[in-house]
């Protein structure tokens, strides 16, 4: 099935296409807007800044990955002395495309923690419609479990160090169906296994009437007397794209395009930018005895849960052969012993719910993010690394690389391990952090003076647009955010249907 109607690559020429609603972005938040609006009727064009590529197209080297799939080749990073990468997709499906496939509904904890902040918001956006709107999609995106044939020897081990821990864990849920454990979601399914919005929602989009931009990356939201009216990209080829919307434009371009495009497009209103919220995340790799073969299996296929209540989440992840090695931190005879024993080695991450808040300004070369940490939230990423080797020496490690500047590169000692939690640095240069959830920066909210989005995810100050992604998040959840962007994507959809 052709999901393309225009290929920026191959743009030459202008063109000015027409429609009900168009939608910025293709990933978690642009996805189920299209699909709902196109079934319900609407004339929906949706642009997406990156290709289109298919299971085919997936080569599974890392660089390639990166430089294909990924916005900035992976390269973009947050400023300031201790730079964090900001993964996310740039692809059609967006960051579902090179996630983990991850699923977790919406906190209820964390819907309370928003209302609390803004009774009002209730009224708006109801618990009950979101638990709706999730429901439809854990059928079809196949929601579940992880099941046993394709779970990898690294999440067998995170459920024996997590029991010998008392801690609480479980199968991760996940949006596949076929899943072959080919352990690459990060790099693109081979098999065409995960439900990605390029190989789940935006196919029934199509099947509607919607049409797929790709390769056009939009500069500019046209705004005309207090209205947005459309938005110009610029094609991949060299034409710009302008397209005019009769009904709505629907801003899904993630935590920190979102507010760029806002901000340059002259839709200041509200605390656009500002309040960015993120999981930083740190791993750990641990060596063990036998072979563990952690590329036989699903990508993230386990999590401990029984730290989330103090802001941290640990799941396995099967890095690449390089990317593993580089985890250990050896160097010239010892990387080459490392290198040998890579099938005995596995990985492990933990992401935390920073409290910092940071900003997002617009650059010279897009985004600029800034992401400051607290003394808080390093003693989790602390406690987060600690525990992780803690329980990898739980299920049998030899050894473990912590990866902590100022602390030994390689412990064989658990006791070792766990003075970490008290003696590690609380300094964020020692530890390596990376982003792939990102949060906040067009807070959602019923005072115009504190949010930038209303409840029905309208702005405050432009009428008939509309955002529609992680930016309108009041706060970060605690838990991979995929399936909450989805859930309230489609709330976005039904509230422009009402119009």
């Amino acid at each position: 099935m052709n999901l393309v109607a225009v290929d920026g690559r191959e743009l030459r020429r202008d063109e000015t296409l027409e429609c009900d609603v168009v939608v910025v972005g293709s990933g978690p938040g642009g996805a189920p807007v299209a699909r709902d609006l196109a079934t319900a009727g609407a004339d929906v064009v949706v642009l997406e800044e990156g290709p289109w590529l298919r299971a085919h197209d997936f080569t599974g080297d890392s660089l390639d990955a990166l430089s294909t799939l990924y916005r900035d080749a992976g390269l973009a990073t947050t400023t300031g002395p201790s730079p964090m990468p900001l993964l996310q997709g740039r692809v059609l499906g967006g960051t579902s495309v090179v996630n983990s496939a991850i699923c977790w509904r919406l906190p209820r904890g964390v819907y309370e923690e928003w209302i609390a902040d803004d009774p009002t918001l209730a009224e708006v956006l109801e618990w009950d419609a979101i638990e709706a709107a999730v429901t439809g999609l854990e059928t079809t995106l196949g929601v579940g479990p992880t099941e046993p044939g394709v779970a990898s020897g690294s999440d067998r081990l995170m459920a024996r160090g997590a029991d010998a821990l008392g801690l609480g864990h479980r199968p991760t849920r996940r949006n596949v169906r076929g899943c072959r454990g080919s352990a690459r979601c990060n790099r693109g399914c081979p098999a065409g296994a995960k439900l990605s919005m390029d190989t789940s929602l935006l196919p029934e989009a199509v099947v509607h009437g919607a049409r797929i931009v790709t390769d056009a990356r939009v500069e500019r939201v046209t705004i005309g007397r207090g209205s947005a009216t459309g938005v110009t990209a610029r094609a991949s080829g060299g034409a710009r794209v302008s397209v005019r919307a009769r009904d709505a434009v629907v801003l899904s371009a993630g935590a920190t395009n979102t507010p760029a495009l806002l901000l340059a497009s002259g839709a200041r209103h509200g605390p656009v930018g500002r309040r960015f919220q993120a999981h930083p995340g740190v791993a750990v790799a641990g060596l063990f005895a036998e072979p563990v073969n952690q590329w036989h299996g699903a990508t993230q296929g386990h999590e401990i849960t029984g730290l989330m209540d103090d802001g941290i989440k640990i799941e396995t992840l099967a890095l690449d052969p390089s990317l593993t090695a580089a985890r250990l931190g050896s160097v010239g005879t010892a990387l080459a012993k490392d290198v040998a024993r890579l099938p005995h080695c596995i990985t492990w991450a933990g992401a935390v719910r920073a409290e910092g808040m940071g900003r997002v300004a617009r650059g010279r070369r897009g985004p600029r993010v800034t992401m400051p940490l607290t003394t808080r939230d390093l003693r989790r990423v602390r406690r987060t690394v600690q525990v992780i080797g803690e329980a990898m020496f739980a299920a049998g490690a030899t050894a473990v690389a912590p990866g902590v500047a100022g602390f030994p590169s390689r412990v064989s000692d658990v006791a070792v391990m766990s003075r970490l939690g008290v003696d590690g640095p609380l300094d964020q240069r020692a530890y390596s952090l990376a982003i792939s959830h990102m949060f906040g920066t067009c807070k959602l909210g019923t005072d115009p003076e504190t949010s930038v989005i209303r409840g029905d995810f309208r702005h405050h100050a432009v009428d008939s647009l509309y955002v529609s992604d992680a930016s309108v998040f009041p706060t970060n959840l605690g838990v991979n955010p995929q399936l909450s962007i989805m859930s309230l994507a489609r709330c976005c959809a039904t509230a422009i249907a009402k119009r």
